[in-house]
């Protein structure tokens, strides 16, 4: 070869090598950015992934892991505000996260992070490089600390890698809303009752500490939100949850756990009923109004075992449905007790439900006299359940629970139904003349097909209404005066007859009385059981004489000695009811009865 031929192909060959070299960092370079993306994609923190976007490029270009990655406050929030923040940091920066790049007092980083982001491009210098992302409205610009100069292979690099961040911010941004829209409350910002659960999972959270958990009610704030508009009622909501925040620092976390329902987690000196009250003393200042606050509190504390959140949870809101049944206090803490009785009352309530559903339950009667004759005028449906072992659930137990569940209306419904299948019966056996009396609660009242389905149920039987008697308490009367008179004066318009059960033993309000469409009063066993001259006589006598003035029949329940039936005679009382004539019983055993006593 010549010596120009073997230049010319010693320059070829270098040429050729120095191309495959940088083909060859060109596909390590590549590598490098698939795999830091590849990483980076698999954050769902955006703090994590900032400080991954820090590390990556770093790794990138071969530095050392030393940078911050920081963004205005209004592109995070989207609203005006120029404020920088470093989202994600690495080596000595790490500690200044979340904070304002000022706070770093590096005039340098500051300068240079401001240029950056004002000019919109990368600013390469000898000693550190900023580099500027941006996508659909989110700008950052990244600072990184350089011992070197920045090669353009190297640029060109880091052009294509923070393409790939960009998107990936978006994703992990995306993640972030759905975190929040799924642990978040909307309106206060709180915590809400997912993630207020998950604090209440974590038992390092409460190590070593005695600490307790409380839900606070607001009281009435369906009032607020009906009388002054929801925008008021979540203006307040928003208040509360700020007062929360000013009261307690963060060692106490808060959260909405629903509609009017806030819930803490605390050391037990400052999450307790004086602490949590003592926010609530002065009012607060909604739009134009002033409006004072009351609320009912249930309290947990929590203890050095593994804590199940929803358990936690649980409790706490059975002290809370405790408290708001405490007529002297406006707090409950959790106890066992409470908890069995519930767990009981549930369990109760499933069974009657399952019991009604397969017709377990029996209507027993028990007969009504006339006390001059003791011959029999009527009888009381009274609703018998089996225990499935031969025995009853006492009435004073499962009425109450029918009437809490709201199954006391269906019960109450198939009752009259019965009652008047039965009046039917019994005039077929020849005794068309007797009369049955039912119970009726408030929750039946309440319904608006009342008076239609007592109606049906006498059309269906095909029995004559003067023969069906309603009863009720006084208490029923004043829970609902106004629905109560006019179903009843509905039904004595169509004929039913009505009379007042346990008479004398509520507060009733004679006005209420007076507008009743009553055809009996019945005198409460508890003034004819003692009945002797004194106290009860006088109760008993001021009762009866209060029927016969108003022209109304009196009956006395619990007759069950031969004195007692004298007694009330004397003062004038028309039928009795009681041991004394017949204990109650099945239908069966009535019609026996009937025939024996004909």
């Amino acid at each position: 070869l010549t010596r120009a031929k073997l230049l010319t192909t010693i320059i070829s060959s270098l040429r050729s090598y120095q191309q495959i070299v940088t083909i060859s960092q060109s596909r390590a370079g590549l590598e490098k950015i698939i795999t830091s993306s590849a990483n980076l994609f698999e954050e769902h923190s955006v703090k994590e992934f900032c400080e991954g976007v820090v590390t990556q490029i770093s790794s990138l270009i071969g530095l050392d892991s030393e940078g911050l990655l920081c963004a205005r406050a209004g592109s995070l929030l989207d609203r005006e505000d120029e404020e920088v923040y470093v989202l994600g940091a690495a080596g000595e920066y790490a500690k200044f996260i979340n904070q304002p790049v000022f706070t770093l007092k590096n005039l340098e980083i500051e300068e240079n992070i401001s240029r950056c982001l004002r000019l919109k491009k990368h600013i390469f210098e000898p000693s550190c490089s900023v580099l500027y992302i941006s996508r659909a409205g989110f700008e950052a610009a990244v600072f990184v600390r350089q011992t070197r100069e920045i090669s353009e292979l190297d640029k060109h690099l880091l052009e294509v890698f923070l393409s790939s961040i960009s998107v990936g911010y978006e994703n992990v941004n995306l993640f972030h809303e759905l975190r929040n829209a799924a642990f978040r409350d909307w309106l206060t910002r709180l915590p809400n009752r997912n993630e207020f659960i998950n604090m209440l999972d974590k038992p390092h959270l409460f190590a070593g500490e005695n600490y307790s958990v409380a839900l606070i009610d607001v009281n009435h704030f369906s009032d607020i939100n009906d009388g002054l508009g929801q925008e008021v009622g979540n203006e307040l909501l928003r208040a509360i949850s700020d007062r929360f925040q000013s009261s307690f620092d963060s060692i106490v976390k808060k959260g909405r756990i629903g509609a009017d329902v806030f819930g803490l987690i605390g050391p037990d000196d400052l999450v307790c009923p004086k602490s949590i009250n003592n926010i609530f003393q002065s009012s607060f200042q909604v739009s134009d109004h002033t409006l004072p606050v009351n609320i009912t509190l249930g309290l947990c504390k929590l203890d050095n075992k593994r804590h199940i959140g929803i358990e936690i949870l649980k409790r706490t809101n059975i002290a809370l449905n405790r408290a708001k049944k405490n007529l002297t206090d406006n707090f409950e803490y959790y106890a066992k007790d409470i908890e069995d009785q519930t767990t009981w009352r549930l369990d109760m309530i499933r069974q009657l439900r399952s019991d009604f559903a397969a017709r377990k339950l029996e209507l027993w009667f028990q007969p009504q006299v006339d006390l001059l004759n003791e011959k029999v005028v009527g009888m009381e449906g009274l609703l018998r359940w089996p225990n499935g072992e031969g025995g009853y659930i006492s009435p004073a137990v499962f009425v109450p629970l029918a009437e809490y569940s709201g199954l006391i209306v269906d019960i109450g419904e198939w009752v009259l139904e019965e009652s008047c299948r039965r009046l039917q019966e019994l005039k077929e056996k020849g005794y068309g003349h007797l009369r049955v009396a039912v119970n009726i609660s408030i929750p039946q009242f309440r319904d608006r097909l009342f008076v239609e389905k007592v109606k049906q149920a006498l059309s269906n039987a095909n029995c004559d209404p003067s023969l069906l008697e309603l009863e009720i308490t006084e208490s029923v009367v004043m829970d609902e005066p106004q629905i109560v008179i006019d179903a009843l004066r509905s039904l004595k318009e169509f004929g039913v007859k009505i009379a007042i059960d346990d008479f004398g033993t509520g507060f009733s309000s004679m006005s209420y009385l007076q507008q009743l469409p009553l055809d009996r009063l019945k005198v409460d066993r508890s003034f004819v059981k003692d009945i002797k001259p004194g106290a009860s006589a006088v109760l008993a006598e001021t009762i009866v004489t209060l029927g016969n003035k108003l022209g109304l029949l009196t009956i006395a329940e619990g007759v069950e000695k031969r004195e007692q039936a004298s007694y009330m005679i004397k003062l004038g009382c028309d039928e009795a009811q009681g041991y004394l004539y017949a204990k109650p019983m099945p239908f069966d055993a009535l019609l026996a009865f009937l025939e024996e006593h004909d």
